[in-house]
């Protein structure tokens, strides 16, 4: 194995127990919580979407608090991400393992338990991005870095839909916390790497610094946009699945395998890509792909299982673009600000803001609007199997062709980097 790839899996390694975490505490949390202690399903979600803001809203300050801490001393991060593991690995046994019961007890319970979490798991995501942005380099290294994070992140999410089910949650809890130990072990093997920032120059950015550079701007427009789009029909799968296609419900996992399989084993193809393209080409090439194979589930119905796999398959891999180019264009746009080294953190809090909001227009988006043109679950009326079509093939379209449009014409027109004035678009 080579240097690089060494330092890259040490460094991407704990992508995998984070993603791990991000399943059961994003996904799985609100039916184990019903369907286990009878949690009322409205006191959870408000629990929850309380939970779900404070958790957005804190990456900002979150990535201020990296950059104050890469500025003293950068080999130090690694470091204090031991102290987030510890957090987030008690704060997930002690949410899935409670020792109380009862709804009222419960809840309180959870709610403590969640923000430790998130908080934890907040801090070490952005802590890790940062990292992988530091290290530079051209487009094809930043999109190799970028590439063992997130592939690794893909492996633990397909550990994570298997062992809760496989071994319970007590094995689950102490899988994440080994993988964890292993994870920021790894990580602080690499502090050799870490570059070296003049101390005149190691001064963290303000916290609204990123909006002041029109390139991160459009970048972050482009990213909204294609996140929407993802999550758009992330949100409304089952019901496609179970009322327009009549699947059984035994192949929901082989629909949801094959996506994000493919996605793992699509990186190496778009990081080929890259060095031929560039990355906002090879991204605008993932986006044609989706909107290719959103084009046609719109096509299917009644039987189209075997169909919808290849959608399936098709569309994870358009995903892995998704995972891999973004976050090499964000590395590129905040070494061009001049914030390597020094600015990180508060880039990458309010990318993750964004992202994490994502879900949430997504469901307020989507849900309203099917609902408004009158499909309820279950109802296998043409009109209403129609507006479900719609919202999950349709609305995603126009989402990802207007993410396409202004990548092209902010990104791919200008040469494969964000333009950085109006005059350059």
């Amino acid at each position: 194995m080579t240097d690089a790839a060494a330092g890259g899996w040490r460094y991407g390694l704990l992508g995998l127990p984070l993603a791990f975490a991000a399943l059961p505490l994003y996904v799985q949390l609100p039916a184990y919580y019903a369907g286990s202690f009878g949690v009322p399903l409205a006191a959870l979600g408000a629990l929850l979407l309380g939970a779900r803001l404070l958790d957005a809203l804190i990456d900002p300050w979150l990535g201020t608090a990296v950059d104050r801490l890469l500025a003293r001393k950068a080999a130090a991060l690694p470091m204090s991400a031991a102290g987030a593991a510890v957090v987030l690995a008690l704060g997930f046994a002690l949410l899935f393992l409670p020792p109380v019961r009862g709804t009222p007890a419960l809840l309180a319970w959870a709610a403590v338990a969640l923000v430790l979490s998130y908080a934890a798991f907040s801090a070490l995501t952005i802590a890790h991005q940062a990292w992988g942005a530091m290290l530079g380099g051209d487009e094809a290294r930043r999109a190799r870095i970028v590439a063992w994070r997130e592939g690794c992140a893909l492996a633990g999410v397909l550990l994570a839909s298997v062992l809760p089910l496989l071994a319970g949650w007590t094995a689950t809890a102490a899988v994440l916390a080994a993988a964890l130990a292993l994870g920021v072990w790894a990580w602080n093997s690499t502090t050799a790497a870490a570059p070296r920032v003049h101390a005149a120059a190691a001064q963290p950015a303000d916290r609204w610094f990123p909006f002041t550079q029109p390139a991160f701007r459009r970048l972050l427009a482009v990213f909204a946009l294609n996140g929407i789009a993802t999550a758009v029909p992330a949100t409304l799968l089952l019901f496609f699945v179970q009322d327009r296609l009549r699947a059984p419900a035994a192949l929901q996992p082989v629909f949801l395998g094959s996506y994000f399989l493919c996605a793992a084993l699509s990186i190496p193809l778009w990081l080929r890509l890259v060095p031929r393209a560039g990355l906002a080409r090879a991204w605008l090439a993932g986006m044609a792909l989706a909107l290719g194979v959103f084009a046609w589930a719109g096509a299917l119905g009644d039987g189209d299982a075997l169909a919808f796999a290849a959608v399936c398959a098709l569309s994870g891999f358009a995903l892995g673009s998704d995972l891999v180019l973004p976050g090499a264009l964000l590395a590129g746009v905040i070494a061009r600000a001049g914030r390597r080294g020094r600015g990180e953190g508060v880039f990458f809090g309010w990318w993750n803001l964004v992202s994490k909001l994502n879900l949430a227009l997504a469901a307020g988006l989507a849900l309203p609007l099917l609902s408004a043109a009158g499909y309820t679950p279950g109802d296998r009326a043409p009109h209403s199997l129609q507006a479900l079509s719609i919202a999950y093939c349709l609305l995603p379209c126009v989402l990802k062709l207007a993410a396409a449009a202004l990548l092209y014409f902010s990104m791919v027109r200008t040469g494969g980097v964000p333009c950085a004035t109006r005059d350059e678009c």
